[in-house]
C-alpha cells in the first residue's frame, strides 16, 4: 500500500500518485490472472467430470461404483507426495491452515496449481479456493520486480489481495463475495480500509467480466459454487429462530471438529516443531510423503464408505461438493435421512483428513456439509428444508472462515431471491455458528498441553 504523504486524509491517500498507479496496476493484472484462473477451474472441472462420469461409463458402469475412490486417491496420493516435499512452496499451505497468510510467491506457483490439479479432480473433498486465489496472489505479484517489492513492504499484500480476487472473483457466485472475504479477513479500518477495498473490486469485477465473457465464447464450464433451483422458502417465523439457532450450534461444531481432526492429521504428515517432542519429531521428507499417501488412500475408504453405506454414487461425498449442493438443493427429498447423516458424517471425516493432507480449499465442502446438516434438520416440527437449508449454509461459512459477514454474504448469493425472505435467520446462524466456533477452538485450546518452543536455531 503506497505511503501517506502530505494530507493523511482518506483524499489525501486516494490522489497520491502511487496509489493512482497501483489502482491501474490491478485493473491491468486483473486481466491475465482472470484468464489464467479460467484456464484452471476449466480444465480442472472437464478433468472431474471425465474421471467421474465418462471413464466409468466406458467402462461400462452406469456411474462410478462404490469402489472407484480407492485407486482414484491412491493415484493422487503418489502424484502429489512429490510435490509437497520438493518443488517450492511445497504445493501451497496445508488447508486446515485457512485460506493462506502471505502473498504466494510467483516461483511457487507451478507447484500449487500441479498440486491441486492432482488432488481436486480425483476426489480430494477440497475446493478450488485456496489453489486460485494462491495462484492469483503469485501472478499479480509478476507485475512488480522483486526490488520494488522489497522497496514497498505494502505493496505486495494489497497487490495480492488483488490478484485472488481477480482469480476467484466467480468461483463463489458473485464477485462481491470474494471482495468482502478479501476486506473482511485483512481486518482493517478507516483509510487503510478503502485503500484494499479498491483495489480488491477492481480486479473482482474485471475478473468477474473475464470469467464471463470466455466462458459464453468458450462453451466451459467453470463449475462455480451456485444452487440452480432452491427449496421454496417464506416469511420467516418464531420456529425458523427456535431451531435455527440450535442448527447453527450444531452445524459450528461438526465443522470444528473437522477441522481439529485437520490438525491432527497436519501434525502426523509434516509435524509440528513447536510441539511436545521439538524438531526431533518432525517426520522425514520420505515420512511425509509415505504418511501423505496414506492420508490420501483414507479418504478414498471414507468416500468407499458412503457409498456401501447408502448405496449411492461416490461422487456425491467426493471432491468439492458443488455438484452434490446443487443435488441437494434442487430436490432434497431424494436423500433419505439416514444417507443424509451418512453423508455429513463421511464428509466430515474425509475433509479432516484432506485438510491436514493433500491441496486445495477448506470452504467448498464445509458449505455442503452444513447444507447437509441443515435439510437432515427440515422435518424437525415448526421448522422445515428451505430455513434448515438457509441456516446450514451460513453456520458452515462463519465456523470454518471465522468471517461471519462473508459467509452471510455468501449464502444470500447463493440462495439468490429467496434471501430476502431468510435474511435475518442467515444473520443469526451466522452470528450464532462464530461464536459457537470460538468458544470449541478455546476449549480445545486450554485442554491441550502447552509446547515447548522449539530452540532457536
Amino acid at each position: 500500500m503506497p505511503q501517506q504523504s502530505g494530507d493523511p486524509t482518506l483524499r489525501g491517500l486516494l490522489l497520491t500518485r502511487g496509489y493512482l498507479g497501483l489502482l491501474l496496476i490491478a485493473a491491468l493484472v486483473g486481466v491475465p490472472v482472470s484468464l489464467a484462473a479460467f484456464g484452471f477451474v476449466s480444465l480442472e472441472h472437464e478433468l472431474q467430470h471425465w474421471i467421474w462420469e465418462s471413464l466409468p461409463e466406458a467402462l461400462g458402469h452406469d456411474r462410478a461404483p462404490w469402489w472407484w475412490p480407492l485407486p482414484l486417491l491412491l493415484i493422487a496420493g503418489l502424484l502429489v507426495a512429490p510435490i509437497v516435499t520438493r518443488m517450492p512452496g511445497r504445493g501451497g499451505h496445508v488447508p486446515v491452515d485457512g485460506l493462506g497468510g502471505a502473498p504466494t510467491l510467483p516461483k511457487a506457483v507451478p507447484g500449487v496449481i500441479l498440486a491441486a490439479l492432482v488432488c481436486l479432480p480425483l476426489g480430494a473433498l477440497l475446493g478450488p479456493e485456496a489453489p486460485l486465489m494462491a495462484m492469483g496472489s503469485g501472478l499479480a505479484l509478476l507485475a512488480v520486480s522483486s526490488a520494488r517489492r522489497a522497496a514497498q513492504p505494502r505493496l505486495a499484500p494489497v497487490l495480492g489481495a488483488a490478484g485472488s480476487t481477480a482469480a476467484i472473483s466467480t468461483i463463489f457466485g458473485s464477485p462481491l463475495v470474494a471482495a468482502v472475504m478479501m476486506i473482511e479477513a485483512a481486518g482493517l479500518g478507516g483509510p487503510q480500509l478503502v485503500a484494499l477495498i479498491l483495489p480488491c473490486l477492481l480486479a473482482s469485477g474485471i475478473g468477474a467480466l473475464v470469467f464471463t465473457g470466455f466462458g459464453h465464447w468458450t462453451g466451459l464450464s467453470i463449475g462455480a459454487l451456485s444452487l440452480p433451483s432452491v427449496p421454496s422458502s417464506g416469511t420467516p417465523d418464531p420456529g425458523d429462530f427456535l431451531w435455527g439457532v440450535p442448527v447453527a450450534v450444531l452445524v459450528a461444531v461438526v465443522c470444528v471438529a473437522g477441522q481439529l481432526l485437520g490438525r491432527r492429521v497436519k501434525v502426523f504428515t509434516v509435524g509440528d516443531p513447536n510441539g511436545p517432542g521439538g524438531p526431533a519429531s518432525v517426520p522425514t521428507v520420505r515420512q511425509t510423503a509415505i504418511r501423505t499417501v496414506l492420508c490420501a488412500v483414507a479418504v478414498g475408504v471414507v468416500i468407499a464408505a458412503y457409498a456401501l453405506m447408502t448405496g449411492r454414487s461416490p461422487e456425491e461425498d467426493a471432491l468439492s461438493g458443488q455438484a452434490t449442493l446443487g443435488a441437494l438443493a434442487a430436490n432434497p427429498g431424494a436423500w433419505s435421512e439416514g444417507a443424509l447423516l451418512a453423508l455429513a458424517l463421511c464428509k466430515t471425516v474425509g475433509w479432516g483428513i484432506a485438510l491436514g493432507s493433500l491441496r486445495g480449499g477448506p470452504i467448498f465442502p464445509a458449505i455442503l456439509i452444513g447444507a447437509t446438516i441443515g435439510v437432515a434438520c427440515g422435518p424437525l416440527p415448526g421448522f422445515g428444508v428451505a430455513p434448515g437449508m438457509a441456516a446450514g449454509l451460513a453456520a458452515a461459512g462463519a465456523a470454518v472462515t471465522r468471517l461471519p459477514l462473508t459467509s452471510t454474504v455468501l449464502a444470500a448469493a447463493l440462495l439468490g431471491s429467496d434471501a430476502t425472505d431468510e435474511m435475518p435467520l442467515l444473520i443469526v446462524a451466522s452470528v450464532t455458528a462464530f461464536i459457537t466456533g470460538e468458544l470449541v477452538r478455546n476449549l480445545t485450546d486450554r485442554r491441550t498441553p502447552a509446547r515447548t518452543p522449539a530452540p532457536a536455531a
